[in-house]
């Protein structure tokens, strides 16, 4: 087991029930069951469990591929610089490439706006037997077109009130869409990094500070930092509302790195346990015929010297 499950318990957003962010340590690594640890203890365990976990990953992903039944789709969502693209890469660097897929949102296109919220989600669907992973996702237009009201102008929506009611039936939506696709075989599991405003300061300045780093830097993101209470606000309303049984939001604390990356790959692999996949039964046909493809190899001529 990559992490224990009564961390896995803490984590999750009960259906029905607040996620309570304001509440939650962003340092937080497993309380009372690693109490007794020193810091340099706990990254070193961590880092023992964060490659039994890549492993494990490996080894699910073939059977994932191999059962051919379910996909998995993982959400990403996180305040600015909570560390979404190291995580995805430190997580899932053991994964085959050719079996996982990452897509990241932008701003939507003219044929985009010209349709519902959703649809551009589906093209991006993994399809099954892959991992699909959504470096932010269709919870912007619950969590940025909330805090900018004004996005919605652009989105050439009916006319109505855009009020607590609007954003209900946008929950409503989601939830009822993601039901479909569990129904269907495309597992879902979603994960907010919760960092503080502290730390989230802190990897801003190392962003300007370092010449490796001050690409990722954008004066926009300390922008959009002003509005920190209100996106606080966006993600609890959210999560509280579509966190299901079908669907669940992990609250994975993000002030620590090797903390957060860890926990994260625990979340995935249960998320796969959880489908029960089986290998693929050889039907007696087959056996026989793989039998005779033995047979024949072994009584091939071999090859000439060269």
């Amino acid at each position: 087991m990559a992490i224990h499950p009564q961390m896995l318990d803490h984590l999750l957003v009960r259906p029905g029930h607040r996620a309570r962010l304001d509440e939650r340590d962003t340092r937080w690594i497993g309380g009372e069951l690693t109490a007794d640890l020193s810091e340099q203890e706990l990254r070193a365990r961590a880092e023992e469990r964060l490659g039994a976990a890549r492993a494990e990953l490996a080894e699910a992903q073939e059977l994932l591929y191999a059962d051919n039944t379910w996909s998995l789709l993982v959400v990403f969502q996180a305040m600015d610089a909570a560390g979404k693209d190291g995580t995805i890469k430190h997580v899932m660097s053991g994964v085959n490439p050719a079996g996982c897929q990452v897509f990241s949102f932008k701003q939507p296109s003219a044929e985009e706006l010209d349709h519902d919220f959703l649809w551009r989600v589906n093209k991006a669907l993994p399809e099954r037997g892959r991992i699909g992973i959504f470096n932010r996702s269709y919870y912007e237009e619950v969590l940025i077109a909330r805090v900018h009201p004004e996005i919605l102008g652009r989105q050439q929506l009916p006319d109505g009130d855009r009020g607590q009611r609007f954003w209900q039936e946008r929950y409503e939506s989601i939830n009822d869409w993601e039901r479909h696709l569990d129904r269907n075989g495309t597992k879902i599991v979603k994960i907010f990094l919760h960092v503080s405003k502290d730390e989230q300061k802190e990897r801003f300045l190392a962003r300007l500070d370092g010449p490796d780093k001050l690409w990722k830097f954008s004066a926009a993101d300390v922008r959009e930092r002003q509005h920190w209470d209100a996106y606080q606000e966006a993600y609890e309303d959210a999560i509280a509302a579509t966190s299901t049984e079908w669907a669940p939001w992990y609250v994975v604390p993000a002030d620590r790195k090797w903390a957060m990356r860890v926990l994260t790959a625990g979340v995935i692999v249960q998320a796969i346990r959880s489908l029960d996949l089986q290998w693929p039964e050889v039907s007696d046909e087959d056996k026989a015929g793989f039998a005779a493809a033995r047979a024949q190899l072994e009584n091939e001529d071999p090859a000439p010297a060269t």
